[in-house]
């Protein structure tokens, strides 16, 4: 099935190297044959290697008969892994050449997967998902990755774990322990949701064209959030004050929040956080302190 916004004729691309993986003469002719020239500002670098696709489905621990969502399919190299397995795939794709020959890709490389597979042509950010999917496999566009995925666990409940393949400055931060130099709001934001860990690194040489930065997975196990919507907005709100400038205290980072540099004091003395700590030094829990501290 191919849910996309405008019609497309796209040329029929059969490859020579047989059924299976794409490996990177199958990109490349691919990409060539639909006229695609990977862009920076859709983040695409295409993964070409078989071996590190069949890695990222093991991690996420893919199983015949469930529903994965994947943002950012591209030319399909992580997609046929995901089908392989026997699952179905919804996949998410903004670039409507890409997402329109991808059922004829899933075809040529994996007989009878098609079937599976539920193309939906839009922006990750904003287009809505079919179904409940149960997990997220994704090589996400690097310069939007944790827009995409904080907005996916907030309005796809029924995503219980994933694995995303991310910058690995972003997946640092997003599997971030509070103290440490690189926990900020991403880190936060990311444990309302569950626990986050880097679960190994991908090698530039899979991808094509070869990136210029490291890249990371990140393994994501959903947890029960510790509050409502309400909730949520209030402690992001603190949380993204928090770390404008990470070298105020929560006292002056929260004032303009909390009503003033005193009110903010009270707030803070009042769910028990030391009004000279820094937000680096809270996790989310804190922070819901905080927030549910504010209505007295």
């Amino acid at each position: 099935m191919v849910v996309r916004a405008n019609s497309l004729v796209v040329t029929e691309v059969r490859m020579e190297s047989g059924p299976g993986l794409l490996g990177a003469a199958d990109v490349r002719r691919l990409a060539e044959a639909l006229g695609v020239a990977p862009t920076k500002s859709l983040g695409q670098n295409f993964v070409h290697d078989a071996n590190t696709v069949r890695r990222i489905v093991r991690i996420a621990g893919v199983a015949a008969g469930e529903q994965v969502l994947e943002v950012g399919p591209g030319l399909g190299s992580l997609t046929l892994g995901l089908l392989e397995t026997g699952a179905g795939v919804t996949a998410v794709e903004i670039d409507e050449r890409l997402a329109a020959a991808l059922p004829d890709t899933a075809a040529d490389r994996l007989p009878g997967a098609a079937a599976r597979l539920t193309v939906v042509t839009g922006d990750a950010v904003r287009v809505g998902v079919p179904g409940e999917p149960l997990r997220l496999v994704a090589n996400l566009p690097y310069n939007v990755a944790v827009p995409i995925l904080l907005r996916l666990l907030a309005d796809v409940p029924s995503l219980v774990s994933g694995v995303v393949m991310v910058q690995a400055e972003v997946g640092e931060r997003l599997a971030a322990a509070p103290g440490s130099k690189i926990y900020g709001s991403p880190s936060v934001k990311a444990a309302w949701y569950g626990a986050f860990s880097l679960a190994g690194t991908v090698p530039r040489g899979v991808f094509w064209p070869v990136p210029n930065v490291d890249s990371v997975l990140v393994r994501f196990e959903r947890a029960a959030p510790p509050g409502d919507e309400a909730l949520r907005r209030s402690v992001f709100r603190l949380v993204d004050a928090a770390f404008v400038q990470r070298r105020k205290t929560l006292r002056q980072s929260l004032a303009p929040v909390l009503g003033g540099a005193p009110s903010a004091s009270e707030v803070l003395e009042r769910a028990g956080v030391d009004p000279a700590l820094r937000g680096e030094r809270l996790d989310v829990d804190r922070f819901v302190e905080i927030a549910r501290a504010i209505e007295g």
